[in-house]
């Protein structure tokens, strides 16, 4: 292979999905806690099953010795004379139980056998040669012994009478596989209905998940579908779980994403629309200015200068709106509104030629951002001077009505017509005879800021005899309240 020759790219494997992984957790649980409960019972049961048995056998046991302690057959009502008499008389009073047997052995030989019994003891030559050794001890024994045929659990009882020749022992055995077995086809029916019920669950298991991870399908498809040019479309919010909160918050995502790009598309074209028309000037006049002319190059330099000017204002501006958003441009602080006023008369009058006035200053405390109250303030007295003759008289004030600073400008300017109040407030928008004074975006920028305030801004105005902007930002604490 070439030294700028590629690998090719292995392809990865989709991964299971969620809806398959939660089946897969939920099934696998489920079987280990039903497995877990079966092997319990299972545990239990057999544990009980033996016990059972042990204590039948006990009992057995027991009442023979009983039988051999009084030294009477109630049969005859005469004393046992032998042995062999006595495992005949306990046998036959003996009714044995299902899966149990019963056998007397007498000298070494079985003389014996309960009639009746579903286990013959008898027939498994391998049981009886482990019961000798047993029958030579000198104790009841309860001992499990496995042989080919089936696993007994069975009591042997050694007998020697005083006075009597022979010897014997009797046999009680239950068929523990037997008895155990019955269990287990219980057992077995339990298995089945388990995993008939995991089945179950996993029909259900699927359907549910299905149903939960709907708006999780639906939000993957609609962010498939959503481009950048798209934001419109929403996840419908069905109920009130987690899911439906998940599915608010994504909505919420893209209503800011929305916002955002609509507000770089306007950012763009707003920058386009006011960048090209300096633009163009300044070309065209580059294009037509005599090189050889000095005055000419002067008048063209000077006349591209200000629009450069122009168009750095405008630069400025769109960056103050476009930061309006940004964590940094609201840094609220405790602020004195008569200190306030008062900074912002002093800067004021180097705006223009006009008669400053003070007509009210609050005494009051708010919480807000002193820079970007003060560049909001004196846009809107720079507007006044715009819009106002030499000399006119401009007041600005400061006042807490209702609990909230008032902070307005009056000026006896060309005033704005009703209709045209709202609209002096968007970007790049001029009316009537403004139209050809300032960028468009200097009281775009006096909302953004009252915004970011949570304020708002109001117009008081009347054609030719001025305006009144006030600027309203609430939370405003008079000192008078302060006091004891």
């Amino acid at each position: 292979m070439a030294l700028d020759e590629q690998p090719p790219r292995a392809h990865r494997r989709p991964g299971p999905t969620v809806r398959s992984t939660i089946l897969v957790t939920v099934l696998v649980l489920a079987a280990i806690a039903l497995a877990t409960a079966g092997f319990t019972v299972a545990v239990l049961q057999e544990r009980r099953v033996t016990e059972r048995v042990d204590a039948d056998l006990s009992s057995s046991v027991d009442s023979f010795r009983l039988l051999a302690s009084t030294g009477v057959n109630p049969t005859t009502g005469e004393p046992f004379a032998s042995a062999d008499e006595l495992i005949r008389a306990a046998i036959a009073r003996t009714i044995a139980a299902r899966n149990e047997g019963l056998i007397g052995i007498v000298d070494g030989r079985i003389e014996y056998v309960s009639t009746g019994t579903s286990v013959a003891l008898a027939d498994d030559p391998a049981l009886i040669a482990e019961i000798g050794p047993l029958l030579a001890g000198p104790a009841a024994t309860l001992a499990t012994i496995r042989t080919d045929l089936t696993t007994y659990r069975i009591a042997v009882v050694p007998v020697t009478l005083d006075g009597a020749g022979s010897t014997a022992g009797l046999v009680l055995g239950f068929d523990l596989a037997a008895e155990l077995g019955e269990f287990r086809q219980i057992f077995t029916t339990y298995v089945l209905v388990a995993v008939a019920s995991l089945a179950v669950v996993g029909v259900v298991g699927w359907i549910v998940a299905g149903r939960l991870l709907l708006p999780i399908r639906t939000l993957a498809e609609s962010a498939r579908r959503i481009g950048r040019d798209d934001l419109s479309e929403r996840i419908p919010v069905t109920g009130s779980d987690d899911l439906a909160r998940m599915t608010t918050t994504v909505n919420e995502m893209l209503d800011r994403l929305e916002h955002s790009f609509a507000a770089q598309h306007e950012l763009v074209g707003d920058v386009s629309h006011e960048l090209r028309t300096p633009l163009t000037i300044a070309r065209g006049h580059l294009e037509l200015m005599n090189p050889d002319d000095a005055t000419d190059v002067r008048s063209v330099q000077a006349l591209v200068l200000d629009e450069v000017g122009r168009m750095n204002r405008v630069v400025d501006d769109l960056t103050t709106l476009a930061s309006v958003e940004q964590p940094g441009f609201h840094r609220p602080a405790p602020l004195e509104a008569g200190l306030l006023t008062d900074e912002a008369y002093d800067k004021a009058l180097a705006l223009g030629p006009r008669e400053w006035v003070i007509e009210s200053r609050a005494e009051a405390t708010i919480l807000g951002d002193r820079q970007r109250l003060t560049q909001a303030w004196l846009q809107l007295a720079a507007n006044a001077v715009k819009f106002s003759s030499e000399g006119s008289r401009i007041a600005l004030g400061s006042a807490v009505r209702k609990g909230a600073l008032h902070l307005w400008v009056t000026d006896a300017g060309v005033g704005i017509a009703v209709g045209d109040i709202p609209r002096i407030f968007e970007r790049f928008e001029r009316v009537g005879d403004l139209a050809t004074r300032g960028s468009g975006l200097g009281l775009a920028i006096v909302r953004a800021i009252m915004e970011a305030h949570g304020g708002r801004v109001e117009v008081a105005s009347e054609p030719g005899r001025g305006s009144t902007f006030s600027l309203i930002i609430p939370g405003a604490t008079p000192h008078d309240e302060e006091l004891p």
